[in-house]
């Protein structure tokens, strides 16, 4: 990577992180002192960036602590004295113990946020370790604490990690107020009131936070079972977070109360989603784009990634079981105005590292940009927690005009060579019928020229899965509907004589999925002609529905008990399916085949068909023999298994 600090601007262009810094602006006392798990880049992708620069906007004095050293004499929470409003609190961009370990459990070698990559930077649980240590230093300065770490965790919650449920983290990390979710606008009313005299333990209505509180539930709000009870009952936790995501995803949610000892935690609802000119005045804040100076000639690998990418919205309605965004974001979509993704867009092409190519238009979800309800008073009193599942809402505008034309305008600037799609691109909703001709005529436009003009040679989708059983329970479409997709991505491909790849992404040992699912998911994606490489193992995180089914074993919503992989062997024999093409697995994976008693899968990968077994020849194209789906359907062992169920 060409290393372009020598154009940097002076460290007065970045908010300070130093005792000189600070100095050299003429401050006697910041107001805001931020620390972060992450390196601080001033960049719109990074929360703490966001969260500094939103406060200097309100006339705030903020300096920022990255990566604070918490295992030495802690200079480096004295450095900067104490600030005159209060300390800010986040563990980074990831929740930390996602950040530090596989699924195995295993200690990860890397951390992407850290310059060089160098792992160790930050401790397990750093919301809990930096509060601690900064009430022992200040005991009467505020602590807020924010980001995803806190964000997810803001009730009882099972942690994988420890293989416990935790109470909310407010219980562990001393701060006085926990912001969740998005925090320009509760942090912008915090401010307003502190600088009005308030307190903050007398802050108990503002939208977004959590705190311990004096008052009581009033009528309507919604009383959670306790932390001691969800100890005794796991079908209690489960019905606590239906309670969860269900307010979360509302327009105007409930507050929420949790008891936790002889203490109350308040949880206020979300603030409704912000609007087009309000998310446009957060990126359209000052950043540099940039690292800070401090890290002249080093590589942090997160901001390699994106550091030529445009995100375009916030928030996502596609409620996946195993996705933590709606909890965070909120499921409404909140989209930049296309003027201020232009302004952006110019000023990326100005970065002295910039070639022509813009990395990705995107999102959490790349095609959800300016979609939403039809009417937005039925929007309003939606309780669903996904707008595509099980089918696509009827009052779902999913209209891709307004994105086409972002496309295009960005691509009709003289420095843009090409705009690249890095995002998930969920085909669904592109696919979905909208009942309106014409919106269906543009969204086939979009399909085709997001394979034609956006596609870096492959193109990375998430189907996850291939039994619908499986599908059902992440809140993700029919298999049959990747196999469309796939079919019209041929057939773009062929007419424009491209040689471009479909990555698909899947997911082992989720919820509802057993060794026989994975079995027939190699047989499937064999057929298919795929050698999977962008796959994982469901890692359970805070406040999803997968995590809650893996810890209590009950649907939160139906109440049934489903199967759920748990051990590493049982975990390790899902993933190997994957790999059913690597010499060192054929024998481990015909032997479970055999205890099954699918034969027919043995054939399906391995074996030369024998007669009158239901199997197609082989193609020029398949890398072994395939089952027909009609006979594969018929096949007696999946109609056993089936009546089982």
């Amino acid at each position: 990577m060409k290393d372009v600090t020598s154009k940097y601007p002076p460290k007065s262009a970045f908010l300070p992180t130093s005792k000189d810094e600070i100095e050299a602006l003429g401050w006697d006392q910041p107001d805001v002192i931020l620390f972060s798990g992450d390196a601080y880049v001033d960049h719109p992708s990074f929360g703490a960036a966001v969260i500094g620069r939103t406060l200097q906007s309100l006339g705030l004095k903020v300096a920022i602590v990255p990566q604070p050293n918490w295992r030495d004499d802690l200079r480096d929470f004295k450095k900067l004295g104490k600030p005159r409003l209060f300390f800010g609190v986040s563990a980074g961009a990831m929740d930390s113990m996602v950040n530090h370990y596989t699924a195995n459990r295993r200690l990860r070698h890397d951390d992407a946020y850290t310059p060089g990559g160098k792992h160790g930077m930050r401790p397990d649980y750093p919301t809990i370790v930096y509060s601690k240590i900064l009430k022992e230093l200040y005991p009467d300065t505020p602590v807020i604490a924010g980001g995803i770490e806190a964000s997810l965790r803001r009730v009882s919650h099972y942690d994988y990690w420890q293989d416990r449920l935790r109470p909310s983290i407010l219980v562990d990390a001393p701060a006085d107020l926990i912001v969740y979710g998005m925090g320009e606008k509760p942090l912008a009313e915090i401010v307003r009131r502190l600088n009005a005299g308030e307190k903050i333990k007398d802050m108990e209505d503002i939208p977004q936070t959590v705190l311990f509180s004096k008052s009581k539930p009033q009528e309507g709000d919604i009383v959670l079972n306790s932390f001691e009870k969800c100890l005794k009952d796991k079908k209690l936790q489960a019905l606590n977070f239906r309670h969860v995501e269900e307010e979360s995803n509302k327009f105007y949610g409930k507050t929420l109360w949790q008891q936790t000892g002889d203490k109350m935690i308040r949880i206020n609802p979300m603030y409704p989603p912000l609007l087009s000119e309000e998310v446009d005045a957060s990126f359209d804040l000052p950043y540099t784009r940039l690292p800070h100076p401090r890290y002249k000639g080093k590589t942090i690998p997160a901001y390699d990634m994106i550091r030529h990418s445009v995100c375009m919205h916030r928030g996502c309605f596609g409620g996946c079981a195993f996705c933590t965004i709606s909890a965070h974001q909120g499921k409404f979509i909140a989209s930049r105005s296309k003027e201020s993704i232009m302004r952006e867009v110019k000023k990326v092409t100005e970065m002295p590292d910039f070639k022509g190519y813009i990395s990705d238009l995107g999102g959490p979800s790349a095609n959800m940009y300016a979609m939403g309800g039809k009417n937005k008073e039925i929007c309003k009193k939606c309780t669903r927690p996904s707008c595509l599942h099980p089918k696509p809402c009827r009052n779902l505008n999913n209209d891709h005009s307004k994105l086409l034309d972002v496309y295009h305008s960005v691509d009709s600037l003289p420095a843009i060579k090409k705009s690249f799609i890095g995002s998930g691109v969920r085909y669904d909703l592109a696919m979905a019928d909208s009942g309106d001709d014409k919106i269906n005529s543009c969204n086939k436009k979009y399909m085709r020229e997001l394979i034609t003009d956006h596609v870096s040679g492959r193109l990375k989708v998430a189907p996850e899965h291939t039994s619908d059983r499986v599908l059902d329970c992440m809140r993700k479409p029919s298999f049959s509907l990747f196999h469309r997709f796939k079919k019209i991505f041929d057939k773009v491909n062929e007419e424009k004589g491209l040689r471009q790849q479909l990555i698909p992404y899947f997911i082992s040992s989720h919820p509802a999925c057993e060794e026989e699912d994975m079995a027939e998911l190699a047989a499937e994606t064999k057929k298919l002609n795929f050698h999977l490489e962008q796959v994982q193992d469901f890692t359970p995180t805070p406040m999803t529905l997968a995590t809650e089914i893996y810890y209590t074993g009950f649907h939160p919503y139906t109440g049934e008990r489903l199967y759920t992989a748990r051990s590493e062997k049982e975990k390790l024999a899902q993933r190997e399916f994957f790999f059913w093409y690597k010499p060192e697995n054929r024998h481990s994976i015909m032997t479970e085949l055999r205890k099954m008693g699918r034969k027919d899968l043995i054939a399906a990968l391995y074996d030369n068909p024998p007669r009158n077994h239901g199997l197609l020849p082989q193609t020029a194209k398949d890398t072994g023999h395939r089952m027909s789906s009609k006979k594969y359907t018929e096949n007696k062992h999946f109609k056993e298994r089936n009546k089982k169920r």
